[in-house]
């Protein structure tokens, strides 16, 4: 009898534990998102004030790599001495963990891309996106978040 009560309550237990690891990826994920897109937005910001309305021919304005956001950058000022950096790592896709010891994979989108392109031209980061394949809790790709 007591067998059987724990194979039921093992039943339920299983399943709702594999849900709330999911969900805490998914929080994860969608963190990782928010931060690496709010340092391209604060990238191409800070582009723009020391460009102050000049155009510079073949630029976005926007890092050519997700490392340019952690190594930093004084945007050409000859008065400037210290680099201004965007975020101190790039963060970890949860659902795309690298090989210890290599650097995080994200899909990257580039200014002229088109909104939902999977294939990146390598000119600058627009946008990043989870490699993933998987399918989220609410039944969405995570690629297409």
């Amino acid at each position: 009898m007591t067998v059987a009560i724990l194979g039921i309550l093992a039943t339920v237990v299983v399943p709702f534990t594999q849900m709330t690891v999911k969900r805490t990826k998914e929080l994860e994920l969608r963190r990782s998102l928010r931060e690496i897109r709010t340092a391209i937005d604060e990238y191409k910001k800070a582009y723009d004030e020391a460009h102050k309305g000049k155009q510079v021919l073949n630029e976005s304005g926007y890092p050519e790599t997700l490392e340019v956001l952690v190594e930093g950058t004084d945007f050409g000022g000859e008065a400037v001495t210290t680099k201004k950096k965007f975020l101190r790592r790039i963060p970890v896709d949860p659902f795309n963990r690298p090989v210890p010891g290599e650097k995080p994979e994200w899909g990257m989108r580039s200014y002229k891309d088109e909104p939902d392109s999977t294939t990146w031209d390598n000119s600058d980061v627009y946008d990043v996106y989870s490699l993933s394949e998987g399918t989220a809790i609410d039944g969405t790709l995570y690629k297409d978040w």
